[in-house]
């Protein structure tokens, strides 16, 4: 004898749509939900120009809550700066951030004499751009990073751009 259900017939829509509403809340808030922002914009975000990332990142992750974040380049990449600084970005680059401030980087190196050393943190004070080795930091003013070093040629790729309609840029 088959039992009768007074909802049999009726479609259980209510527990089913109720089910994806927890879903699509859990996946909006979810740190690793889908962004629309490229790496360069979620960097300004947090109050950060984009120009301390090299042009071609090629995607990101970003926890939301816990600030933790990895940046991803095709490879490493390294480039002169003027006063005679060389940067180094391998392909992952990661750390911790919040409103002006980058912590617990890796990934990102400078060239101090004969030295490499690795840029732990970059802390942004009103209008200047703090970057710190551990034993010692160095601050600049933030108009040098409004526009992304090129790998390769760092800044100078924009002036042979201009004057070379094909420069030669290679990465490293």
């Amino acid at each position: 004898m088959a039992a009768t259900n007074s909802m049999a017939g009726k479609p259980h829509s209510l527990p089913a749509a109720l089910i994806l509403f927890v879903l699509l809340l859990v996946f909006l808030h979810s740190p690793r939900a889908v962004s629309s922002l490229d790496a360069y914009e979620a960097l300004q975000e947090f109050n950060f120009p984009e120009g301390i990332l090299p042009k071609g990142v090629t995607g990101y992750e970003l926890d939301r809550e816990t600030g933790r974040f990895r940046a991803f380049l095709n490879g490493s990449c390294s480039f002169s700066l003027e006063g005679g600084y060389q940067l180094k970005y391998k392909s992952t680059i990661g750390g911790y951030v919040s409103n002006n401030r980058l912590t617990n980087l890796s990934g990102v190196s400078v060239k101090v004499l004969f030295l490499w050393l690795n840029i732990v943190e970059v802390t942004r004070v009103d209008d200047e751009m703090e970057f710190s080795v551990g034993i010692a930091s160095a601050s600049f003013p933030i108009d040098n990073f409004y526009e992304c070093p090129q790998c390769g040629c760092g800044l100078d790729c924009v002036t042979e751009v201009r004057t070379n309609p094909s420069p030669s840029v290679s990465s490293i």
